[in-house]
């Protein structure tokens, strides 16, 4: 039992952390098309998300912006060549397999709206989903970690603007998240297990500043704290003992969860009055993600299972470059490349988060049939680098780790 309860603890925990590790930057239009390179030289309602210091910036200052959109995420099968050792020693010696995820398919909707509030300030207003993801493997050895893992977290932000003068703007908000969870996990017949927690609202704080160098260039950054949820679980199941005696499981646990800080600093340049780039270099600080620190309602798992575990996670690091083109008053392209680190060490890589450094490559369009209407379409590939890992869970390589994004938005000014 107490090994089944240890596999559990490091399933839930690792989950969450999966789940805030895997970041989801694009929240907009112009974000996903620029590879989220889209940053100091925000201007549409998404600057209320991304630079919100940049929001007096905006043109039409006594005009109220909003975008509302979805993004449609698909993760196709990821591949696993290898040996995929057994967490709880029933097998000495497993086979090497060849395994697959399940693919994955999800819908997620976000919004943003900025108001005016007099010549120096503006208010603004976003929800989005910043982090979260679902991976499912069907395979015996694989599904003995992770059957199934989905997090989800919510995210509601209010921010201001003020303009010091024609050059600075300081900007400033408060965020709102709430997560919750679901894993499962199992080997027939020694144990089945099904978990699911939530959190209540927890929350954190950015803080922004934009310069205008001039008319053609912009420099920009912003600090998002750490957050800490509580998640609060359920695991139930069962554990065949010997004798063979099938013994049931059921108890309750809490554990708080890193959401790291992010810092951004980020140039806009206007190459001409049509042309717009943009670059990027952001660090989420995943380095203060150390240990994992369980603690049970039931004393004996308590006692057994509440040492903290290393964990070691290292700060990750992305560069961005967008562009931006209007072809005409009807018509804006957007293109973007950016390149990203994973933050998780080989002696902690795991079924649950099959990752590694990667490649991001997009393009999207901007459509505006009357002159407050705009129509946004774009798209987002992602293609991960081939891992080869072994540690204590597994031994093999990694292969096939892609994703695609697509994002629709309606926005409109009044």
């Amino acid at each position: 039992m107490r090994r089944v309860l240890l596999g559990l603890v490091g399933v839930f925990v690792f989950t969450t952390a999966y789940g805030a590790a895997y970041k989801i930057p694009e929240q907009s239009t112009r974000s996903m098309g620029t590879s989220a390179a889209y940053f100091a030289g925000a201007d549409s309602a998404d600057s209320a998300y991304y630079n919100p210091a940049g929001m007096v910036w905006i043109e039409d200052k006594d005009k109220t912006l909003i975008e509302l959109g979805a993004k449609y995420i698909f993760l196709p099968r990821i591949n696993f060549y290898g040996v995929a050792r057994d967490p709880l020693g029933y097998d000495p010696s497993p086979p090497i397999t060849n395994a697959k995820t399940v693919k994955e398919e999800f819908v997620v909707p976000y919004f943003h709206f900025i108001l005016p509030a007099g010549n120096r300030t503006r208010f603004g207003f976003s929800f989005v989903t910043p982090f979260g993801l679902s991976k499912r493997w069907s395979a015996d050895y694989q599904r003995a970690t992770a059957e199934e893992f989905t997090l989800k977290t919510f995210e509601f932000d209010t921010t201001f603007a003020y303009q010091v003068d024609k050059r600075l703007s300081l900007g400033g908000g408060l965020r709102a998240l709430y997560s919750s969870g679901e894993i499962k996990y199992r080997r027939e017949p020694y144990y089945r297990i099904n978990m699911d927690g939530e959190s209540g609202i927890s929350f954190g704080y950015l803080l922004s500043a934009a310069l205008r160098l001039n008319e053609n260039l912009r420099i920009a950054t912003i600090y998002k704290s750490e957050i800490k949820p509580e998640i609060n679980g359920m695991a139930k199941g069962y554990i065949l003992l010997p004798g063979p005696t099938v013994y049931p499981i059921s108890t309750e646990g809490n554990v708080k969860v890193v959401l790291p800080a992010e810092w951004r600093l980020g140039i806009s340049y206007n190459y001409s009055e049509n042309t717009t780039f943009d670059l990027t270099y952001e660090i989420t600080f995943w380095g203060r993600y150390k240990k994992l620190d369980i603690n049970y309602e039931d004393p004996v798992a308590e006692n057994s299972l509440g040492r903290p575990k290393p964990k070691n996670w290292h700060d990750s690091k992305t560069i961005r470059l967008g562009v931006k083109h209007r072809f005409n008053k009807k018509f804006t392209g957007l293109l973007g490349i950016a390149y990203d680190e994973t933050p998780i060490p080989q002696s902690t890589q795991g079924f649950e988060l099959p990752d590694s450094n990667g490649w991001m490559f997009s393009i999207g369009c901007l459509w505006n049939p009357k002159t407050n209407l705009e129509l946004g379409v774009a798209y987002l590939y992602v293609q991960k680098f081939d891992r080869t890992i072994n540690n204590a869970s597994m031994n093999g390589d990694f292969s096939d780790m892609k994703a695609h994004l697509l994002n629709l938005s309606l926005g409109y000014r009044f």
